[in-house]
């Protein structure tokens, strides 16, 4: 009986409004999801530790403890310094004031001697009003500053998640026999946020500390939290340097004038644009595997689903969508090849995928026996595999051969 296939239009549809409904759904749930993702992701970060201290053979308590220490550090450190720097920002709003007016009467001079009407004058000053693009940036500050509701939740499911992550990199290396592609495309999603995290971090860092020396320079007030911003801002992918260059350069504005304005914003390219877009990607290189397009399309998506944790996490949460719907299975290479910023001969995942940038093998196609060590990283059939039917090749003389002979 020939079997019926789904046409290729009905499969489209169906996909994509499951898509909706599964985004739909994150986005109804975004104050649990959010930090699941987070906790993950720093997990994630932190598992070289946890994997040194195995070696090392640290008892059970060490090999937990350790890593959650070292996160939670780095969260209420990063959290107290949003926290007293967002507060000195409320604050400090309502001062400028003064300066507010009378930069709005200069524009208003300005504006009149080139010869504009007072009314259409007074709509573009509405519509650029640097006061309410401070207060945007305020707004942006207090979602981040959001997490902090959910900062029991989120250190619940760190101690969770690092109680469970030796039993689950157990179950994870035994999966390799059943479901090689499965397996690499995890080790290889895992890979990939590490070193995206390691090294957005690491150049973040740089910025930041360049970026709170020219603001002190520069009499820019709360240097040190547009330099927490800065570092927050670069691991949001193409918009993120815009993002950290608003605030500064505005409040820039109202301290010194449009000198110290234009200064600021100098200093900012000089800075972040020559690391950001010259140096840092030499260093990132292809890990992440997204293209351009895709890496600004997740932005969009991440941040509508999630806000602003969605923009901070659009790397990492596309990465393991692609890990779990493509990188998976074997017939979506065509998928890979439209998001992948490799060529369509390295849509597959990324030779340095092992958690010490040891080169994994392919794994073993489906249907095939898997690898007899079970780690997931065979190039083919074990040695006692047997050569698919009808290949007309195999490494040893086949048995029928001689039959025919005696025959």
């Amino acid at each position: 009986m020939t079997e019926r296939r789904i046409p290729r239009a009905i499969s489209v549809l169906v996909g994509t409004a499951a898509a909706i409904v599964v985004l739909a759904g994150i986005r109804e749930t975004s104050s649990i999801v959010g930090p699941v993702v987070l906790a993950m992701v720093l997990v994630i970060a932190v598992s070289p530790v946890r994997e040194w201290l195995t070696r090392r053979r640290a008892p059970l308590w060490v090999i937990v403890a350790v890593p959650l220490a070292l996160v939670i550090v780095f969260l209420l450190g990063m959290v107290a310094v949003l926290t007293v720097s967002v507060a000195q920002l409320v604050a400090l709003i309502p001062t400028y004031s003064n300066e507010l007016e009378a930069l709005t009467a200069d524009l208003q001079r300005r504006a009149a001697a080139l010869g504009y009407g007072s009314a259409e004058i007074n709509q573009a000053i509405e519509s650029l009003d640097p006061g309410q693009i401070l207060q945007v940036a305020q707004q942006f500050l207090s979602g981040l500053l959001g997490v902090v509701s959910s900062l029991f939740l989120i250190v619940v499911l760190l101690l969770a998640m690092s109680l469970d992550a030796p039993r689950f990199a157990r179950t994870l290396a035994g999966m390799g026999g059943n479901r090689p592609r499965m397996l690499e495309a995890l080790t290889s999603f895992t890979f990939r946020v590490r070193r995206y995290l390691i090294v957005s971090t690491f150049f973040g860092a740089i910025c930041a500390v360049l970026d709170v020396g020219a603001l002190y320079l520069l009499g820019v007030p709360l240097p040190l939290l547009w330099g927490v911003l800065a570092l927050i801002t670069n691991y949001i992918p193409n918009i993120g340097f815009v993002i950290g260059l608003v605030p500064p350069a505005l409040l820039g504005l109202l301290e010194g004038g449009p000198r110290t304005m234009i200064l600021v914003i100098v200093a900012y390219m000089a800075i972040n644009v020559v690391i950001q877009s010259f140096i840092q990607p030499k260093f990132l290189g292809d890990a992440v595997g997204l293209s351009t397009t895709a890496t600004f399309l997740s932005l969009i998506l991440w941040t509508f689903v999630l806000g602003p944790l969605g923009a901070l996490l659009a790397i990492p949460l596309s990465l393991l969508t692609r890990a779990l719907l493509v990188d998976s299975d074997p017939a979506a290479g065509w998928a890979a090849g439209l998001i992948s910023s490799a060529g369509p001969a390295e849509t597959a995942p990324p030779a340095t995928s092992g958690p010490g940038g040891e080169r994994p093998t392919t794994p073993a196609p489906p249907g095939e026996p898997g690898p007899s060590t079970g780690t997931g990283s065979a190039s083919g059939p074990g040695p006692e595999a047997a050569p698919p039917a009808g290949s007309g090749s195999a490494s040893r003389p086949a048995p029928p051969a001689e039959t025919d002979s005696s025959g």
